[in-house]
């Protein structure tokens, strides 16, 4: 017996809701990702983990919340918790792996493609995974065609926002790229719902026994959502990952930095390694190791 899939049970509220949170994840992890190409320091490890843990969780919840709204006509759904958790432990540890390679490998087109193709397979994979976590009375079948395409998808939104988190350095810039970002991801996650066809056991209306899917899922959320929330107050608390470099420490035409302040650091540009900084003059003048009367013992 075909199943009646509805994915839209409440509307537009957990489309709209899952978009706003996948916009807050894809905000919060690309702050933290420039924050730690741009200001590299001890902490450079914590702040890429922090931005893979917020795409991640922000992704999860989106796909979730979305998954809310989504019923079968005549059979109720539940989830599996151990599969359901265990979808969010593959976002975050895939998408770490994706930031981990940009941020310490450089924005080359190499690393990009690399970091995005294992970001954008991970994102396809929780999304799968947590659909094998629904228990309904029948089974689930996809369209293969439509399967691929929302892969596809998953990879080049993936690659897209790993571009934006070398390349967007501005408050503003980040937010634009966040909210696109988002629109990818809730449209990777539609794409791969419309591959969706339910055929239920048994030739009549058929009833489940445990949780519905609102009150199963919605406590799961609730750890996330508080862990997101939690990220968010981290990244307002630190001026440079909100609005970036203060304007005395940006060089100007006349003065490059300021004598004993050391110039501020950016992130590689497309196509630059990380340690890209590593490679320029250090020193006054661009020299380095002069001495007392101000000659230089060795050029650069």
């Amino acid at each position: 017996m075909q199943g009646t899939v509805d994915g839209f049970s409440y509307g537009l509220v957990t489309p709209v809701a899952a978009y706003l949170m996948a916009c807050l994840g894809g905000a919060l992890g690309l702050r933290c990702t420039i924050r730690s190409l741009r200001h590299r320091d001890t902490f450079k490890a914590g702040w890429l983990a922090l931005g893979a843990t917020s795409i991640g969780t922000g992704i999860w919840t989106m796909h979730f919340i979305a998954m809310m709204g989504f019923s079968v006509q005549q059979a109720p759904i539940s989830y599996d918790r151990p599969i359901t958790f265990a979808s969010l432990a593959v976002a975050v540890v895939m998408v770490g792996i994706g930031i981990f390679i940009v941020g310490y490998r450089g924005a080359t087109p190499l690393a990009l493609v690399t970091g995005g193709t294992i970001t954008g397979l991970g994102i396809a994979t929780m999304h799968y995974l947590g659909m094998a976590g629904m228990r309904l009375q029948g089974r689930i079948e996809y369209d293969t065609l439509t399967v691929a395409l929302s892969v596809v998808i998953a990879v080049v939104a993936a690659t897209t926002a790993l571009w934006a988190a070398v390349s967007v350095h501005g408050f503003l810039a980040s937010l634009g790229a966040s909210l696109v970002m988002g629109l990818a991801v809730s449209g990777m996650h539609y794409t791969a719902m419309a591959a969706v066809n339910v055929h239920l056991h048994g030739g009549g209306p058929v009833t489940g026994t445990g949780d519905t899917a609102t009150s199963l899922l919605l406590p799961m959320l609730i750890g996330p959502a508080v862990f997101l929330l939690l990220a968010a107050v981290v990244v307002m608390f630190d001026p440079l990952l909100v609005m970036g470099d203060p304007d005395w420490q940006r060089p100007s035409a006349h003065s490059p930095h300021r004598p004993g302040v050391p110039a501020p650091r950016r992130a590689p540009a497309y196509g630059e390694p990380a340690n890209w900084s590593a490679r320029q003059p250090s020193g006054r003048g661009g020299r380095k190791g002069a001495g007392r009367g101000g000659h230089s013992s060795q050029d650069w």
